[in-house]
């Protein structure tokens, strides 16, 4: 069966919205998938709300302009406010647990809280916060491997950046740690 996942990231611009998408897209192509990036952001991208839609599939895409979402990862409260109702009914949302003070309510959709900035903070590295919600978004659905991932950072970081790889590697065992460890409202 040919199945889309359709999924929003969503935050404030500088958090790492666009790129936990664009490494996604990315993992996708390395495997050979048909994907759709599609980046939306306020007039200031610093602080500004920023968010993109990626669809990955195994068949053509109709259309990138989408409405409702299989996921939603997001990193602030507006977004949540915004989002939380446009997550289709079985479909997952999970946000970074430090951001947000009005906890979602919908009782049909999975719904994880995960502590990103914390454990970023704690690998020393705190601009990794969105590789351990990636990491976590791909243990409940993993719509590409873990390896692709990897293999797409090397593709869009600097060379002068691939000394951070092995953090970002150990993000994503984190996010991947932290839904095993059953983080669940």
């Amino acid at each position: 069966m040919h199945k889309a996942h359709e999924i929003i990231f969503a935050g404030f611009g500088g958090q790492g919205v666009l790129s936990m998408g664009q490494i996604i897209a990315y993992a996708a192509m390395i495997e050979d998938k048909e994907v759709s990036w599609m980046p939306s952001y306020g007039p200031e991208m610093r602080g500004g709300t920023a968010n993109c839609t990626v669809i990955v599939s195994d068949s053509k895409i109709s259309s990138p302009i989408i409405s409702t979402f299989d996921s939603a990862i997001v990193l602030n409260q507006p977004s949540l406010d915004k989002f939380e109702k446009a997550v289709k009914p079985g479909g997952l949302l999970l946000f970074e647990e430090s951001a947000i003070i009005n906890l979602p309510t919908r009782s049909d959709i999975e719904i994880l809280s995960i502590p990103a900035n914390e454990e970023a903070l704690k690998l020393n590295m705190k601009r990794v916060a969105n590789m351990i919600l990636v990491g976590a978004f791909l243990e409940k659905r993993p719509i590409v491997k873990i390896e692709n991932i990897l293999n797409a950072l090397k593709k869009v970081l600097p060379e002068r950046h691939h000394h951070l790889i092995p953090v970002n590697k150990d993000a994503l065992a984190k996010g991947k740690e932290l839904v095993n460890e059953e983080i669940k409202l």
